[in-house]
């Protein structure tokens, strides 16, 4: 539950800067007034106060409040803590002495009675903390899910005893969080990532690592588990730091190597090493929503921190395999005469398409949209897989001199409807040919904005498209 009595009582009754209106801002304006907590609101931008609905609620005017007398400023994840340099609002704060901290910083103090397993890493956060939450529910646990997957913390339900709370937490987040960490805190991966807001690499890194510490508060030792996945170089020195502090007990988890202790694949078999005795979990190739390496990664972490909070092997895995998967993210949409159509509209640049690509064969590529600046560069490697590209949105030109100079066979379809309409044909047509019938695949590696307000709206409408699609071959 959500003790507002002790979230005010450690407030002092002072008032409460709310600085950044989004989702989180409103959210937190109506548990604090639900509190009777003073608020103070201020944004960036002055139409993000327009709608603000409650009674006496401050707006923030200008520069000259008088910081020294709130309780804490809450920010606003989007809004730079430390670079490329501190917000107006967080100098004035630090020199006044006020607390500047997020919303989960405000939820874990006012929180009673529930676990948490907080998940972080550059990539795989929203399948994997989807994953947990899947797996919990399907095993009977009461479960919410928050964070950085698009739902504020304070609009979960944690009315119900014994909650299990999964959080996906981003670097701005933990940024902001002093004293929570994660009963079971999972560290996925580190690769370069938001240097602007953390100034380098190894602040962006240090930031990430905190969710691995006990909290300052914590009395005793090995309190906790961590969950650390050591296939990347930053990681594992995160890994050694955190075995030498011996502050938790901790989890590895590998795709890359075998472990004595610990969670790994091989070849996509998922096994559990307890003291040199392996035992064989599961076969992760068989599920079609977790293909591929970094799948596996997300599934043998979601499995170590369920296995940590009590679960039995076998139900896990179980659960696992009705895993639907998460819109957008290479998502599933339907087979038709054993050919997949596949969402992956979230692959907004190169990087992200290159794993689909990796993922699969005999594809049909629907690729293109507003491009970014490294294009389609690197993806070389994966013509092998691709069987035809078809060609959408603003980029559509400079695609196919990109194609032309690789000699890659394409089409310019232009608009998303022509190229479902075109792949479909044309993937229903080959399907006999050797290699397996394939996949049509819409994974853009563009920004959306020239066609559509967000890579949601563009997969939600392949979706649809695919859905209209009939199993005549024909068609």
């Amino acid at each position: 539950m959500i003790d507002l009595k002790k979230l005010k009582e450690e407030l002092e009754d002072k008032p409460v800067l709310i600085f950044g209106m989004g989702k989180t801002g409103n959210a937190l304006v109506k548990v604090l007034q639900k509190a009777k907590i003073p608020v103070v609101i201020g944004d960036d931008n002055p139409d993000a106060l327009k709608n603000i609905k409650g009674k006496d609620i401050e707006i923030l005017q200008g520069r000259n409040y008088d910081f020294s007398k709130l309780g804490a400023l809450l920010l606003s994840p989007g809004i730079p803590l430390t670079h490329p340099e501190p917000h107006w609002t967080v100098k004035a704060a630090q020199e006044s002495g006020v607390e500047v901290i997020g919303d989960i910083e405000l939820f874990s103090r006012a929180l009673v009675g529930h676990k948490t397993i907080g998940v972080t890493g550059t990539n795989g956060k929203s399948t994997t903390v989807s994953l947990i939450h899947h797996i919990l529910k399907t095993c009977g646990v009461h479960t919410e899910l928050g964070g950085n997957i698009g739902r504020p913390v304070f609009e979960m339900d944690v009315s119900k005893e014994d909650t299990a709370i999964v959080l996906e937490l981003s670097s701005f987040q933990i940024d902001l969080c002093p004293t929570f960490r994660p009963d079971i805190a999972v560290l996925l991966n580190l690769s370069p990532d938001h240097i602007d807001r953390h100034g380098s690499m190894e602040h962006y890194a240090e930031v990430k690592e905190r969710i691995t510490e006990l909290p300052p508060s914590a009395p005793g030792h090995k309190e906790g588990r961590a969950i650390i996945a050591t296939d990347d170089e930053y990681c594992r020195k995160i890994y050694q730091r955190a075995k030498e502090l011996a502050l938790r007990k901790i989890t590895e988890v590998s795709c890359g190597k075998e472990l004595s202790d610990g969670i790994f694949t091989k070849e996509g078999i998922l096994y559990e090493a307890i003291n040199g005795k392996v035992l064989e979990i599961g076969d992760l190739t068989e599920i079609r929503a977790l293909k591929g390496t970094h799948n596996y990664q997300n599934a043998a972490c979601a499995y170590a921190a369920l296995r940590a909070a009590g679960l039995e092997a076998e139900p896990i895995f179980e659960a696992m395999q009705s895993f639907p998967g998460l819109q957008h993210r290479q998502f599933f949409v339907r087979a038709i005469n054993g050919v997949a159509y596949v969402n992956d509209s979230k692959a907004t640049n190169a990087a992200a398409s290159a794993v689909a690509l990796a993922c699969n064969s005999n594809i049909y590529w629907i690729v293109g949209g507003r491009k970014k600046k490294t294009g389609l560069d690197g993806l070389e490697e994966y013509f092998g897989n691709i069987k035809h590209a078809f060609l959408i949105g603003e980029s559509s030109e400079d695609f196919a001199a990109w194609f032309d100079k690789y000699g890659m066979d394409y089409t310019r379809c232009g608009t998303l409807e022509k190229a479902v309409e075109q792949a479909h044909n044309m993937a229903q047509e080959n399907r006999g040919q050797p290699g397996g019938a394939g996949v049509v695949l819409l994974s853009p590696a563009c920004a959306s904005f020239d066609q559509y307000k967000n890579f949601e709206e563009r997969g939600d409408i392949f979706s649809d498209l695919v859905e209209a699609l009939t199993e005549d071959a024909s068609s």
